[in-house]
């Protein structure tokens, strides 16, 4: 069964901002709480339904990339851990909770010592940031798909520490002040219930842990500077402007966080004889008079190399010719675009005098005379004459 639009889902519109979307999801984790509907499993659903939704949807990167390509764009990263809805309450609340203040769905609302609000250890270290990266394309590349290979400057993970940042394992002591939990929490009581105010340890920068001796390569960092070859699938149907998003492809997080994203940009360079619209593309082919008159058989480049192409006895300039199947596969394979060959016809300037008397010879026969000139406009226009009294 296909997935529901997220914003559907949420019930937003599309250029919602991050307040009322928050605002939206805080109403529906609410209303389908499994604590609220215990034993339905509809509404169990639907409150895994809304947290997939808001959770593609807070990241400007992901969302940026639903609004262009749906659930096909994600390529499989929508939901918790890129499995769809496959994912538990905690799950929800471990990485929303602060939205629902704290302890909001504690021990006052249902049911008292039952809050879901417990302490988890967090990840150690600190994320890494993301990178940008800007890749051109030729349109035969665009067209049918390619793959890249890219040099990357980035912090990768020390290979002495194995990216923790300590000398050796032995190294690390548990903080003292949030007992490895690497966070603390401050508890007020409202008339609601609990609030809950949670923060990153300010002694161990949220890790849970502390070095005594840090690894001499990196500093303690965990990270070095470095360089790295990462191959990139480019898909047909791309665009000047679409973007990649490969995920734990950026920079190297500190002392063992996660790595941030490489985002690929790309950048379609201009084709020395065609023109995109879309899938379609344009070729301007020039003929000469006698080929444009008496028809020819001509080569004309596509995006897979030369074709030969017919051209019927008395094409017209600017007369466009379809060349079914010759442009470029869509997006997601959506179909192939065609490749449309637009007519001109070559005029020449300096002509010999023998080009010049067979030109000459034809300047009064009929079949040259141009629309202004048939003997039923001529006809028309002595009628005229006769009326005005020309």
């Amino acid at each position: 069964m296909s997935k529901r639009d997220y914003y559907e889902v949420l019930g937003v519109a599309k250029g919602v901002s991050e307040a009322e979307l928050k605002k939206a999801y805080r109403k529906l984790a609410m209303k389908y709480h499994p604590d609220r509907n215990k034993g339905d499993a509809d509404a169990e659903k639907k409150f895994k339904e809304a947290a997939e939704a808001y959770e593609i949807l807070r990241d400007p990167q992901k969302r940026a990339q639903y609004d262009q390509f749906g659930h096909a764009g994600l390529g499989g990263q929508g939901g918790f851990g890129g499995g769809g809805m496959d994912f538990d309450v905690e799950d929800i609340f471990s990485r929303f909770g602060d939205i629902f203040g704290g302890g909001f769905f504690g021990d006052d609302i249902f049911g008292g010592g039952r809050g879901r609000s417990r302490g988890r250890r967090r990840e150690p270290g600190t994320p890494g940031s993301d990178l940008k990266i800007r890749i051109p394309l030729t349109l035969e590349e665009i067209a049918f798909g390619t793959e890249k290979k890219l040099k990357v400057k980035k912090q990768l993970n020390c290979d002495t520490c194995s990216g923790t940042g300590a000398a050796s394992d032995s190294d690390f002591e548990t903080c003292g002040t949030c007992n490895g939990l690497g966070e603390v929490r401050q508890v007020t009581r409202t008339m609601l219930g609990q609030m809950v105010n949670v923060q990153a340890c300010p002694t161990c920068q949220g890790e849970g842990r502390i070095i005594r001796n840090k690894c001499k390569n990196c500093s303690g960092e965990g990270r070095v500077k470095g360089e790295e070859t990462i191959k990139v699938s480019i898909p047909s149907g791309v665009s000047d402007g679409n973007y990649l998003t490969l995920r734990g492809q950026g920079n190297a997080g500190r002392r063992g966080g996660s790595a941030g994203d490489l985002i690929v940009l790309i950048q379609e360079t201009e084709h020395e004889h065609f023109m995109r619209d879309g899938n379609n593309i344009y070729y301007d082919l020039t003929l000469t008079i006698p080929q444009a008159i008496l028809g020819a058989e001509i080569e004309v480049p596509t995006l897979k190399g030369k074709a030969k192409l017919r051209i019927e006895e008395g094409t017209q300039p600017g007369k466009l010719l379809r060349m079914r199947g010759k442009g470029i596969i869509g997006l997601n394979n959506s179909g192939e675009g065609d490749q449309y060959v637009r007519v001109n016809v070559y005029i020449p300037k300096n002509l010999t005098d023998k080009e010049r008397s067979s030109i000459e010879s034809l300047r009064g026969n009929e079949n040259f005379a141009t629309s202004n000139q048939t003997e039923e406009e001529k006809g028309f226009f002595s009628k005229m004459k006769d009326v005005f009294g020309g």
